[in-house]
């Protein structure tokens, strides 16, 4: 991931929650692809988006990789927080993201003795 992106969703992931906001109307969802590997997008209509990636019109990563299955949503977030979330997902590891898929939650870094 760029620097410059990187930074933008760490200030982004920083804001007041209290302060006012846009609607909660995004989700983060994740497909399995037909090779079996596993893309992350936000949306606010996942099935829409979903439909085109399915056509062939979705993000150049899925053309090639058909068909496509939703494994995973989570709703209710604004688009700021959609593209944090999105970040942090794409951030963790294969396994990691294997995990949330069972369980529905990412696993948390394990705290470092001193």
């Amino acid at each position: 991931m760029r620097k410059k992106y990187k930074r933008m969703l760490e200030v982004m992931a920083l804001r007041d929650p209290a302060s006012p906001a846009a609607p909660a109307d995004w989700s983060v969802y994740m497909l399995r692809c037909g090779d079996g590997s596993l893309y992350t997008g936000i949306a606010k209509d996942v099935e829409a988006r979903l439909g085109r990636h399915s056509k062939g019109r979705g993000a150049a990563y899925t053309r090639s990789r058909l068909p496509l299955a939703l494994v995973h949503r989570e709703p209710g977030y604004t688009r700021s927080q959609a593209l944090v979330r999105e970040a942090k997902i794409k951030a963790l590891s294969r396994g990691a993201k294997e995990n949330l898929l069972k369980t529905g939650r990412s696993a948390r870094k394990k705290a470092q003795k001193p």
